[in-house]
């Protein structure tokens, strides 16, 4: 069934009031939905802080930031590779030393459908390590400053998380005996999803409501993505399938995680995102969300393996 909550257009920016005096930090901002989202919100008088890889097109995304808003929009960059965890504690100890306000935290950077096995420097499968790994670490890092500002932490995650084998390979969790591009993207998407579920968990039994744990999906929208990290016959066939319909822009894309970095009422167990055809499109909404999401056991497996791998231990 339909989400209506937000009438049959679903929920669109038009929803947002004045956000001057907020701080919205953002990974992955300086293109697709990531940039798209960091222009919706400083159109709104917030303040973004991106988290990006490439100095060079954070620089450019800035700069066009600017062109649009003006010199004054409060737009600013931190580097920070997800793939690295010596990145991810460098940048997470930049944002503690300058940013005072966290009003949400938005985990919406993902490399995707790598064609063959690569690992990161710190020895993790390259979605599993930047996808999951890294965002675990960054959350975890600098959640009391999330805290102290009421803030959320929103996940972006892929109907991906419904492909492949719809659980956590713990026995292999670099997929040495059966990498596949597909399959295990699918699965550094569902550890995203159960990363947060667990969460909301952990917060609950802490008695701690002064943190949002929100998931999200972009649909099937025209962004970089699959250009920057699949083989050539992935992201011919992506390019081709973005010019039917069923692809939406990468703003739109963007509007799920907006939602859920801004909007009141939300159900933490649920998966927003558009809710068309197959959750490619559509009015933006609750989705379904599939039991396999948040199977507890797997779940606090992954929590544990998550501290043993990044070397943090998360305390509520």
């Amino acid at each position: 069934m339909s989400d209506t909550r937000f009438g049959p257009k679903g929920w669109t920016p038009d929803r947002l009031s004045d956000l001057g005096g907020k701080t919205y930090v953002i990974t992955g901002a300086n293109a697709g939905a990531g940039f798209q989202a960091a222009r919706t919100l400083l159109g709104k008088g917030a303040k973004v802080v991106m988290l990006n890889r490439s100095d060079a097109k954070s620089q450019a995304a800035m700069a066009q930031l600017k062109a649009e808003f003006g010199a004054e929009a409060k737009v600013s960059y931190i580097r920070m590779d997800l793939a690295s965890l010596a990145s991810v504690r460098a940048a997470a100890a930049e944002v503690l030393a300058t940013v005072p306000r966290i009003d949400a935290l938005i985990c919406n950077a993902a490399i995707a459908q790598v064609p063959k096995q690569v690992l990161t420097v710190d020895g993790f499968e390259s979605m599993l390590g930047t996808n999951h790994y890294g965002h675990f670490l960054l959350c975890g890092l600098v959640f009391e400053r999330i805290a102290e500002t009421k803030g959320r932490i929103v996940v972006v995650s892929s109907l991906g998380y419904n492909m492949g084998i719809k659980t956590i390979q713990f026995d292999d969790m670099n997929w040495d005996q059966n990498y596949h591009q597909n399959r295990t993207y699918s699965q550094s998407k569902l550890a995203q999803m159960m990363f947060a579920y667990e969460l909301q968990d952990r917060l609950a039994a802490a008695g701690r409501s002064d943190v949002g744990v929100y998931v999200c999906h972009p649909g099937s929208s025209r962004t970089s993505l699959i250009a920057t990290s699949g083989n050539l016959t992935t992201r011919i066939m992506f390019s081709l399938m973005s010019l039917s319909p069923l692809v939406q822009s990468a703003e739109k894309g963007s509007w799920p995680e907006v939602m859920c970095a801004t909007e009141e009422g939300l159900e933490p167990r649920a998966l927003y995102g558009p809710t068309g055809w197959l959750g490619f499109g559509g009015p933006v909404g609750k989705g379904e969300l599939r039991p396999h999401a948040y199977d507890k056991p797997v779940m606090a497996r992954l929590w544990e393996v998550s501290e043993a791998a990044t070397g943090f231990q998360w305390a509520l």
